[in-house]
């Protein structure tokens, strides 16, 4: 007879309520009463936390939970986003709505989309199985004899151009181009490949469309239009809109923001240009950098901005390690205060580095640091961490 195990599940403890004590640049915040505003916060800093104080400020003051709109990047964070507004308000409620830039596109599409369009929800493909959908219709134009550059033929059933392929296009929606306009760019710029792709990308999308299905830089698209088509009844809709992690915006989502709160609308966004990592996916950083003139107030004048300056996670001695990191990203000098960070702890901390002879060694050695700092110091498992390049 074997015995039960030990373990068992247990719930999360729901966030608590916590009410923030600002400090001064968190209060500059906090009092911003309407129109753009751009928070540049470093790590640390406590972005999300005034994030969402002032999120509950603004519903305490009288905007109705349901006309604020939070938007963030990952599944995760807007579960915790909503959690946590919940948890400061102190009470269930009907908003404010957090979601996923992708969650709240798709939202939006299927709220317009005509009823006898299609018979089934829009399915929306992840990564995976948009590179089979490309992989199956790139063989399927071979056979066909769709002439393709030579340079191309030869790869038309790997996975690796598939992957370009899929890269190309989504880059080319992100900027808002359709075929014809790629077709127009490849002519311009003498790229044969890119033609050929233009011609591919339009039976992409007719193939697509005819299966009830769409991709993620075709979702953003579209649901760009839909705002572009109807900005005055999206900026009926929310009295303000709230936006976490700006730095990882593409050029299609800062066209929807400018549909939802362009105009010197109540508009608040928090980031930091030093964490922009995203630019594979299509991210601009240029669109951070670039936000008080792109988003101006209703005047014309340059948005405002806020540099959270008091790190509350790490000592001196780390704050200053990876500062003098940040000093080799390209900066405006007109935001090199964003770097200018106080920690607020009173422990400096330690920084070490190691090299090692070989990945092997070097994966040992982390391990053995992680029991060693586990059984001597009795640190928690959960309160370490190791980041990878890849």
């Amino acid at each position: 007879m074997t015995s039960l195990s030990p373990y068992r599940l247990v719930r999360p403890a729901p966030p608590t309520a916590v009410r923030l004590v600002p400090d001064p640049a968190q209060q500059a915040v906090l009092d911003h009463s309407g129109g753009p505003l751009l928070v540049l916060a470093g790590p640390g800093t406590g972005k999300t936390t005034t994030l969402v104080e002032a999120v509950a400020r603004r519903v305490e003051s009288g905007t109705p939970a349901e006309r604020v709109l939070v938007l963030t990047f990952s599944r995760k964070a807007a579960a915790e986003l909503r959690q946590r507004i919940t948890a400061r308000l102190g009470a269930p409620t009907a908003g404010p709505s957090a979601w996923t830039f992708h969650a709240f596109c798709y939202a939006l599409v299927r709220e317009h989309q005509p009823k006898d369009a299609y018979a089934e929800p829009l399915r929306l493909l992840s990564g995976p199985e948009q590179d089979v959908a490309l992989r199956e219709l790139l063989r399927g134009s071979l056979d066909l004899g769709r002439p393709w550059p030579e340079a191309l033929r030869a790869a038309l059933t790997t996975r690796g151009l598939a992957e370009e392929v899929r890269a190309l296009l989504s880059r080319a929606r992100e900027v808002g181009l359709d075929p014809d306009q790629l077709a127009a760019l490849a002519h311009r710029e003498g790229r044969e490949d890119w033609g050929a792709l233009a011609a591919f990308y339009a039976e992409y999308l007719d193939v697509l469309d005819a299966q009830g299905a769409l991709d993620y830089a075709e979702l953003v698209h579209r649901a760009v239009l839909v705002a572009e088509d109807r900005a005055a009844a999206m900026q009926d809709r929310y009295d303000a809109v709230f936006v976490d992690e700006y730095q990882d915006t593409d050029p299609a989502q800062e066209r929807l923001l400018q549909a939802l709160a362009g105009g010197g609308r109540d508009l608040v966004v928090v980031g930091d240009p030093d964490q922009a990592v995203y630019a594979f996916r299509g991210a601009e950083v240029e669109g951070i950098l670039e936000f008080r003139d792109r988003f101006p107030t209703a005047d014309g004048r340059p948005a405002p901005s806020v540099a959270l300056a008091t790190c509350r996670r790490s000592g001196s001695a780390l704050l200053e390690v990876s500062r003098r990191v940040a000093t080799g990203i390209p900066l405006k000098p007109s935001l090199q205060h964003l770097r200018d960070l106080k920690s607020a702890k009173t422990a400096a901390g330690t920084v070490e580095a190691h090299t090692h002879p070989s990945a092997g060694a070097e994966a040992e050695a982390v391990a053995d640091l992680l029991r060693r700092e586990h059984l001597e110091h009795g640190t928690r498992w959960s309160d370490m961490a190791v980041l990878v390049r890849s």
